[in-house]
């Protein structure tokens, strides 16, 4: 069958932001934040692909990834959170399945925790804020571990080297893979580290059915993550793919889709 018929990519305007996002499929709506990479929503086409037999599928370009316009000013985690609630209202939205990859597994758990009433069901993905360990090369780049090191002069400069470096950065994107977008987001990883104890008990006392997907190669957020959080919340399912790693969901696109279909239909 052919993508091209299933999934198509369309522009919409959020707040004062153009905004590209895949979508396509019947059924219940099912919103997908993708993961740090710089492909954005892009990286999920073939596992769009399979859910959308299923499901409608909702997968924006987070804003300053894929094709998508970024944020002007602060991009943290408390941005992103809010973008996707604007999302959904501008495509109206009431309720849906929410999945989340990595770092936009953290976004969509703190945005479980803030938006209660429109999570049907929760799919998190090899995510950052369930548990606190990441990779060491992760915390190195955070600017906010650099800022606790440094102190609050040296804050004050390394924000404002980000925002400058984020204003001559456009012409030459083509030039680097790793989004400037995903460079100003290491300034929350660690809230999440922080956040982790805090948020997951949040999310279990809502009473959202979740699904935690991890692989056990995973080399930036530990499976040991997904162990973690499940017996602190006994009610969470988890699923681990043994020669797995963090992009699971690449590695295992037809197991995956039927993992979350089970889970949520």
């Amino acid at each position: 069958m052919n993508r091209k018929h299933l999934i198509h990519s369309k522009q919409i305007r959020v707040g004062n932001l153009d905004i590209r996002y895949f979508t396509g499929g019947k059924g219940e709506p099912l919103v997908v934040v993708h993961g740090g990479s710089g492909g954005g929503a892009k990286d999920w086409l073939e596992n769009l692909t399979e859910l959308c037999k299923h499901f409608t599928i909702y997968a924006p370009d987070l804003p300053g990834f894929g094709l998508s316009q970024p944020i002007d000013g602060d991009q943290g985690i408390d941005e992103f959170v809010e973008f996707l609630d604007d999302f959904t209202s501008c495509l109206g939205l009431e309720s849906f399945y929410l999945a989340g990859h990595s770092i936009g597994g953290g976004i969509v758990l703190r945005y479980a925790v803030k938006s209660r009433h429109k999570v049907k069901k929760l799919v998190i993905i090899n995510g950052m804020g369930v548990g606190k360990e990441i990779a060491l090369w992760l915390r190195l780049i955070s600017l906010s571990t650099l800022c606790r090191s440094l102190g609050v002069a040296a804050a004050t400069f390394l924000r404002a080297v980000a925002r400058a470096v984020k204003a001559v950065y456009a012409p030459f994107r083509f030039m680097n893979p790793l989004p400037i977008a995903m460079v100003l987001l290491g300034a929350s990883m660690t809230i999440f580290r922080q956040e982790a104890a805090v948020l997951v008990p949040q999310l279990a006392a809502l009473m959202i059915p979740t699904l935690l997907v991890w692989g056990a190669k995973d080399k930036i957020v530990p499976v040991s993550n997904a162990y973690a959080a499940a017996k602190l919340v006994p009610s969470w399912q988890v699923h681990v793919f043994e020669d797995g790693g963090h992009s699971v969901y690449r590695q295992k696109v037809k197991e995956f889709a039927q993992l979350m279909t089970s889970f949520l239909r």
